[in-house]
């Protein structure tokens, strides 16, 4: 098994995602320890999980470690989009009820900040 750490540039952007063995990284600190000493001493790595097991959601290249609130966040698909309580971006409109029912589709349209229903193709 291995656990996966989030490389932070500038502004706590996430720019890279390393593994590290279970063996090496039998804590966080010993982890970033490891990565440091094997990156040029790049000082700046978080623990992470693909699936938001460990800091409220996965890590993604682009997406923010938010020190304060010890979460990944995401990168914000819209701009009228905001964060909820869990971290991640919700629209200012819910999607449809029935999107996904009988195969029906919906996009979102910024400039009108509605879903749009999108044919499927022919």
């Amino acid at each position: 098994m291995t656990k996966y750490f989030a490389k932070l540039g500038v502004n706590n952007k996430v720019v890279g995602i390393s593994t590290v063995a279970d063996d090496v990284a039998t804590t966080e600190q010993a982890g970033i320890d490891f990565l440091i000493n094997s990156n040029n001493k790049y000082p700046f790595w978080v623990q992470c999980s693909k699936d938001g097991s460990i800091r409220k959601n996965g890590a993604i290249i682009g997406a923010t470690y938010d020190e304060d609130e010890d979460a990944f966040i995401g990168i914000q698909p819209y701009k009228s989009w905001t964060l909820d309580e869990n971290y991640k971006w919700q629209p200012p409109t819910p999607v449809p009820a029935d999107a996904g029912v009988d195969g029906k589709r919906y996009d979102w349209n910024e400039e009108t900040t509605s879903w749009v229903e999108v044919s499927p193709p022919e």
